[in-house]
């Protein structure tokens, strides 16, 4: 479903703007309608993140472009509390945005692509903060392009280990 929708989005939205959809996320942010939060680069590669509302006339899917932003406005992204699997987020530019993520997971992927994106094109200081490192940076061995995997692959290695220990046998 979320291919048809990127699909759709970039048809109709990000093709016309000249823009590349990088990625893209459900957010809550009205209960008539649907918002997607997207991050897009230019062809004068200006890194965008752009809200979006989605709705519907008749048969027809149409997108309207309700905020956007220059990734270069952006100053911090806080994910609120690292130790807990919640979808709520902090953006940061001169006024701060109060989002909350379809899912934890989308939350994760959508901060892992601006700062992929921001190493790419700005390499500017961007404080991400109250996510957990591992699943965030490229560099770790955690990263993989299957982004809503991710976790799940962290908890599976994790349970796995746990079963493991505890059918070893203890030495008296």
């Amino acid at each position: 479903m979320s291919s048809l929708v990127k699909e759709d989005l970039e048809k109709k939205l990000f093709k016309p703007l000249s823009q590349n959809l990088y990625e893209f996320i459900e957010i809550e942010f009205s209960v008539q309608d649907r918002y997607y939060l997207c991050v897009s680069v230019t062809k004068n590669e200006e890194v965008k993140i752009i809200m979006v509302k989605h709705y519907r006339i008749g048969l027809e899917e149409k997108y309207e472009v309700t905020k956007k932003w220059s990734l270069n406005d952006l100053q911090m992204i806080d994910g609120k509390e690292a130790d807990t699997d919640n979808p709520f987020f902090d953006l940061h530019f001169k006024k701060v945005y109060s989002l909350e993520a379809y899912s934890c997971a989308s939350k994760y992927a959508f901060a892992r692509t601006v700062n992929k994106l921001n190493h790419a094109y700005l390499k500017k200081d961007l404080q991400i903060v109250n996510f957990d490192s591992t699943y965030i940076n490229d560099d770790s061995i955690w990263s993989s392009n299957n982004k809503d995997c991710l976790v799940l692959m962290r908890i599976c290695f994790y349970a796995f280990n746990l079963v493991c220990l505890s059918l070893c046998p203890l030495p008296l």
